[in-house]
């Protein structure tokens, strides 16, 4: 069971899970009720009182659309609650107390305060203390680094790609020559690096270096990217593209960016678009971080994180050379199929859940009186 008030839109993780359990053999049903909040009004609501009362009114609202949603669904053997669930993790622990819970801890909330609220101590307290308790009510913790491991306990289960995105590669892709086709797109917090990308396109465009790019989404960083690029030519902004149809227009170029912040949160991700773009075929161009290595390994270009000359020098020497492109396409590609299927990305939540399931026998036979 597939729990929560999740937005599978916004955060595909959990079609990746769902899509992997499946092809595992597993029946998979969905209890879900979209809590309509953003990461950044949640972020918000620790410090603006108002905001806050309006969210928990919606949240307390999904939750008992939840509640009785789930009375007309067979108790499940195990239940996964999606992406920022730290709250729904409680809900479902009380619904389902014998069930094996899984809490998709992708990224903690702690390190979202602080990586989109510098200096915000007590609110970064808050949100570890959510943390910890949501943490503490599950059964299986799953994260999608070794580096958001805390307790040590923790499955490590990469973020992956939906087969949408393998199928937008296998359907059509940009054409190898002509200039050098480049995508960005994400929700622009800091980690994402938006005003390093705009500098570097800034850079290659006064070199004469011409190559199109595309920029997809709003959010904290957007106006400081915009302002830094606004005589960029062949520089197109698109506020939001349809979910359905983003794996589409991602694969209709031949570069996808990954983050260039330096926040410590930057440090520790390996965001959902490289796993994408490597799916739909696009070479992947990201900043040099340990868990990006780790995953990636040769099938992506690296640069320093917040250096926008060497952002700049990288898409120069991609822009001047088609073969090196089609290369790189060439190898993310072979890195997404080897790596980044569902059925691929949740081998290490089988192994955990079979565990898992087998302890929660034993101490059911243990109550009864079995042997």
């Amino acid at each position: 069971m597939l729990f929560g008030t999740f937005d599978a839109a916004r955060h595909p993780r959990i079609e990746v899970v769902a899509e992997g359990l499946a092809a595992a053999g597993h029946a998979v049903e969905r209890c879900n009720v979209p809590w309509r909040a953003s990461t950044a009004e949640r972020v918000a609501a620790l410090h603006r009182p108002l905001l806050a009362i309006r969210l928990v009114g919606r949240l307390l609202a999904a939750w008992f659309s939840l509640w009785r949603r789930s009375r007309h669904v067979a108790d499940p053997e195990v239940v996964v609650v999606g992406y920022l669930g730290v709250l729904d993790v409680h809900l479902a622990r009380r619904r389902w107390p014998r069930a094996v819970l899984v809490l998709d801890h992708l990224a903690p909330v702690g390190g979202i305060v602080t990586d989109r609220a510098s200096g915000a101590t007590l609110r970064a307290r808050a949100a570890r203390w959510l943390d910890a308790r949501a943490v503490a009510a599950a059964d299986v913790v799953v994260v999608d680094t070794e580096e958001h491991r805390v307790r040590g306990g923790e499955v490590v289960v990469p973020v992956g790609a939906p087969a949408a995105w393998f199928a937008a590669r296998a359907e059509g892709a940009a054409q190898p020559r002509g200039p050098l086709k480049v995508v960005f797109f994400g929700l622009y917090t800091p980690l994402h690096g938006a005003v390093t990308v705009a500098e570097a396109l800034r850079a290659v465009a006064a070199a004469g270096v011409e190559i199109e790019v595309t920029m997809i989404g709003t959010g904290q960083d957007r106006a400081a990217a915009e302002a830094r690029a606004s005589l960029v030519p062949g520089l197109r902004w698109r506020d939001w593209v349809e979910p359905g149809e983003l794996p589409a227009v991602v694969a209709d170029h031949h570069l996808c960016l990954g983050i260039f912040g330096t926040t410590p949160k930057a440090a520790r991700v390996v965001p959902n678009k490289v796993f994408q773009g490597a799916a739909a075929g696009c070479a992947v161009l990201t900043a040099d971080t340990p868990p990006q290595r780790r995953v990636l390994g040769d099938a992506a270009s690296y640069v320093p994180a917040g250096d926008p000359a060497a952002l700049a020098a990288a898409l120069s020497a991609m822009a001047a050379d088609p073969d090196l492109r089609e290369h790189a396409r060439a190898a993310a590609a072979a890195r997404a199929d080897e790596g980044f299927r569902p059925a691929a990305v949740v081998i290490p939540l089988l192994a955990a859940l079979e565990t898992a399931i087998g302890s929660a026998d034993s101490d059911s036979a243990s109550h009864h009186g079995g042997p």
